[in-house]
């Protein structure tokens, strides 16, 4: 089953610089269709507008998926152990262990110690008969909603404060490379690769699936 630690944060590191990520790369599909000779306030309303509508109603979506997705994980945790559990067989009931594992770590492990964890899952509590929904989902969607929505806020500043669009676009492109790039770089330190080659391969992916999106007309 789902056994998140209770923490400050209900979402891990990668969980949320993806969320933030993602959010970014929404707003950037409004603000990366402007253009900085033609446009003028009315535009800049109209896309700021349209980028924050965008991010709250995907926030919400967001936060939904995230909701369902955690249910159906815990399902599944559920599932596993209730059939761990109702089969005397030892053998179907390590071969359930084991699959239910990253296939690189069960390879390293000995029959021994999935029949270990085979008699402990027999031995303990009865689990709950439906995954319930826990006030830490409901924190974790409510962080997925924040960051998603939040992340739009220091692209569109520069629109609220500038006169002068070309001026703004320039600076929102410069916060919104500088995000990618911190946003790579923490995923790098997390997951052990370059750091440094990862911020930059993020913000040329971000830029890149920016460019996508006003292609397709998003």
């Amino acid at each position: 089953m789902d056994q998140r630690p209770v923490s400050r944060h209900v979402l891990d590191p990668v969980e949320r610089v993806s969320e933030v990520l993602f959010g970014l790369i929404m707003v950037l599909g409004f603000t990366g269709s402007m253009s900085a000779a033609t446009a003028g306030r009315a535009d800049v309303r109209e896309m700021l507008v349209g980028a924050v509508g965008c991010n709250l109603a995907w926030g919400i979506v967001d936060a939904v998926m995230y909701l369902m997705s955690t249910v159906l994980s815990r399902s599944r945790g559920l599932a596993i152990l209730k059939a761990v559990r109702g089969d005397m067989d030892g053998a179907r009931g390590r071969a359930t262990i084991r699959d239910a594992m990253d296939p690189h770590v069960a390879s390293m492990l000995g029959p021994e110690v999935f029949e270990a964890v085979r008699q402990d899952l027999i031995a303990a509590p009865a689990p709950p008969a439906v995954a319930p929904v826990t006030l830490e989902d409901v924190r974790g969607a409510g962080e997925v909603f924040l960051l998603v929505f939040a992340s739009t806020l220091p692209v569109i500043i520069p629109f609220l404060v500038a006169t002068n669009v070309t001026r703004a676009l320039r600076v929102s492109n410069a916060i919104a490379v500088g995000m990618l790039c911190i946003g790579g770089f923490s995923l790098a330190r997390h997951s052990g690769l370059n750091p440094w080659l990862t911020a930059l391969g993020m913000a040329v992916l971000g830029a890149a699936l920016v460019a996508l999106t006003i292609a397709l007309g998003g």
